[in-house]
């Protein structure tokens, strides 16, 4: 056997168990992305973009009056 057969073996190998392995949620998957890449600068942006979509969607509710207010 050659050294690339063995190493494309153990990439196949790999393969199949990340494939199988149990599946992650976006929050989780953002969160490890944040921690291993030091991405801190996305965290605002985030929060903003989630705040601004709240906003959206409750002044098209009966809060929109209350909202309003604020601005």
């Amino acid at each position: 056997m050659k050294p690339d057969d063995k190493k494309s073996s153990a990439q196949a190998n790999e393969f199949m168990r990340e494939g199988q392995a149990a599946r992650t949620s976006f929050l989780s998957d953002f969160v490890h992305l944040i921690k291993e890449n030091r991405k801190w600068w996305m965290l605002p942006l985030v929060l903003m973009l989630v705040a601004f979509g709240a906003l959206m969607i409750l002044a098209s509710t009966g809060a929109a009056p209350f909202i309003y207010t604020l601005f």
